[in-house]
């Protein structure tokens, strides 16, 4: 690689890493009545970011894959601000804060290729395993067949599909992890792909993200999500190797209340349940196959701050299904609102694996 073309990535990449790092602060401390503080504790990493831009206009053409990746993470990168800085400026809503907050994971997806890179490779590695050098050295070997990530059927829209994300060091030789993990009533899989990629990355979970058959996950009427990811589930069962006895589903908000929906269910073969930011009617516990309730691992996290969902809710759904035989471990998060928090994710996991005991 030409000195010049290491000059300049060194020079755009900390900037616009920076900028995704400062759009997932918002994104996860996002709470109305504080939107311009968080704005402020954020700063302006976009204004650096447009500043180093140029230097991608002039090279060569054998590093054309590098520079059309740069690119098309840096222009997402930058709406996402624009959108932010629309709404501080009072040119919107709470609406356009979110709208703004979509570009972010299509950032993440246009940058995630450049992963040979190894700034880029450590952004998405969890930052407590940063410096774990037998993983590097893992992310940093020829990646394996049939591993990475992968789309069904699942392009910006449409609905029923599923993206998906296989470790570069799977091997089929030992059975692993599964987390299916469900968008909120507005997102998709392919967006939410990216509250979990780095933490199933760097600890070794496939990761599925399927979207909702409907504008929503099918909390009335028709149940027509189940069916399609029990196929989700044996389509991914089939190519790879998946521990039958750690199949997680989770999910946030609607998502989150769906897992409660399909999971409580005594045909459910989801052998543990983590709902994130849910809510949960009485009734519903009421109405779960009592057998499949019980020993049933079950995790729950919820902010104090929840806006959306009162975490009253989450509290009293942690003693009907305690009561009920399952076995709780709840999370209660004083600084979340109706937010995903991905700090959770590694002691999910860690849950997932038994590596810690379950809360009463």
């Amino acid at each position: 690689m030409s000195e010049a073309v290491v000059d300049d990535i060194v020079a755009v990449l900390p900037p616009l890493l920076q900028t995704l790092e400062s759009l997932s602060f918002v994104a996860r401390n996002l709470n109305p009545p504080n939107f311009d503080r968080v704005m402020q504790i954020a700063g302006e990493p976009e204004e650096a970011l447009q500043a180093v831009r140029p230097r991608l206009a002039d090279w060569p053409e054998k590093f054309a894959h590098i520079k059309t990746a740069l690119e098309a993470a840096i222009e997402p990168a930058l709406a996402g601000y624009a959108g932010l800085r629309a709404v501080q400026n009072g040119e919107g809503d709470l609406v356009g804060v979110f709208r703004a907050l979509r570009y972010l994971p299509r950032a993440q997806e246009a940058l995630y290729p450049l992963t040979e890179l190894p700034p880029v490779s450590g952004f998405f590695i969890a930052p407590d395993l940063r410096e774990d050098a037998g993983l590097q050295a893992k992310l940093a070997a020829t990646p394996n067949d049939d591993t990475g990530i992968f789309h069904e059927r699942n392009e910006p829209g449409s609905r029923g599909g599923f993206s998906m994300y296989v470790p570069e060091y799977y091997t089929p030789d030992r059975a692993w992890p599964l987390v299916m993990a469900l968008h909120g009533g507005s997102g998709n899989g392919r967006g939410f792909l990216w509250s979990w990629l780095r933490d199933a990355r760097s600890r070794g979970a496939i990761l599925v993200a399927p979207t909702a058959t409907g504008q929503t996950w099918a909390l009335m009427g028709d149940d027509t999500d189940t069916p399609n990811l029990n196929r989700i589930l044996d389509q991914v069962r089939a190519r790879w190797n998946i521990d039958a006895t750690r199949m997680l589903l989770t999910g946030m908000s609607d998502g989150g209340t769906f897992s409660y929906v399909t999971g409580l269910d005594g045909a459910s073969r989801f052998t543990h349940l983590a709902p994130v930011a849910a809510t949960f009617h009485p009734l519903m516990a009421e109405m779960a196959d009592a057998e499949r309730l019980r020993g049933l691992p079950i995790f729950i996290t919820h902010g104090r701050l929840d806006w959306m969902f009162p975490v009253q809710t989450a509290r009293q759904t942690q003693g009907l299904l305690s009561a009920a035989g399952a076995k709780v471990t709840y999370r209660e998060i004083d600084d979340l609102s109706h937010t995903y928090p991905r700090e959770i994710n590694a002691e999910i996991l860690q849950w997932l694996n038994g590596e810690q005991a379950d809360d009463a």
